[in-house]
């Protein structure tokens, strides 16, 4: 957390900040400024510019500068939020807390009109960049095609899980994100990539877009149809089978043994 779905209510929020004149730029947190970045040169770079356009790709959010100027990179780690004008992107987010605790803004951009964007981050896991590198990513979850999707599971030994959740391959898929969309999909998480048939290739990618753009309007990766029986004595709301739990490619993982193979 935060994943794909929060990062996408992250930057349509962040459209709000949309061609406002910014006249103050707050890093308190050098640790929070990453690939060498400082505070003056964040300073520097974004005084006096406004915002022209909020992208994402994966969990990353991009916000660009008028003119073809610096690129403000944001990550959220597991525990941040975006604020904006004092709105937050999301009511919730599940392992991070919900209050306005001032000594947890790592980042704040304030405009000419009194407003603010500002990141709020209690463990310091996200961080800041400018024109970050992009090149490692792999395709966006909620725009990847059939084709892109085969190519970043083909041929992989790895737990399909694992590979889902590899951001080199795809980009925004995170431990909540997957458990769903393989449950939907009735496929093993421990399952090799590369073991899917043209048939589960087609229903993968299908729940996988279907669930992204569910869980983005019911807003964030914590309100799958999943999620609530991912506790001890939980049953698959599908067919009512007790749940499985492990621990796959590092995360911990519930599926069932029923429908998922």
């Amino acid at each position: 957390m935060p994943e794909l779905p929060e990062v996408e209510s992250y930057r349509a929020l962040a459209e709000r900040a949309l061609r406002r004149p910014i006249v103050q730029v707050d890093a308190p947190d050098a640790w929070f400024l990453k690939d060498g970045l400082d505070a003056p040169t964040v300073e520097a770079a974004l005084t006096g510019r406004y915002f022209v356009a909020a992208r994402r790709t994966g969990k990353l959010l991009l916000l660009h500068t008028a003119g073809g100027g610096p690129v403000l990179g944001l990550r959220f780690g597991m525990t941040g939020r975006l604020v904006v004008d004092g709105r937050a992107g999301v009511d919730r987010l599940l392992y991070s807390s919900d209050r306005d605790v001032a000594a947890w803004d790592r980042f704040a951009v304030s405009f000419a009109d009194g407003g603010r964007l500002l990141v709020r981050d209690p463990r310091r896991l996200g961080g800041v960049l400018l024109d970050p590198d992009q090149s490692g990513l792999g395709p966006d979850a909620l725009t990847v095609t059939p084709a892109g999707l085969r190519s970043a599971l083909a041929g992989s030994t790895a737990p399909l899980k694992a590979r889902l959740m590899d951001q080199s391959r795809l980009a925004g898929v995170g431990n909540l994100l997957a458990d769903e969309t393989l449950w939907r999909a009735g496929l093993d998480p421990r399952r090799p990539a590369g073991s899917l048939s043209p048939a589960e290739l087609r229903r993968l990618h299908r729940h996988l877009r279907a669930t992204v753009t569910q869980l983005v309007a019911r807003g964030g990766s914590h309100t799958g149809d999943l999620r609530p029986a991912r506790t001890a004595g939980g049953a698959c709301p599908k067919d009512g089978a007790p749940l499985t739990r492990g621990t796959v490619g590092g995360r911990t993982t519930w599926w069932c043994p029923t429908h998922q193979r």
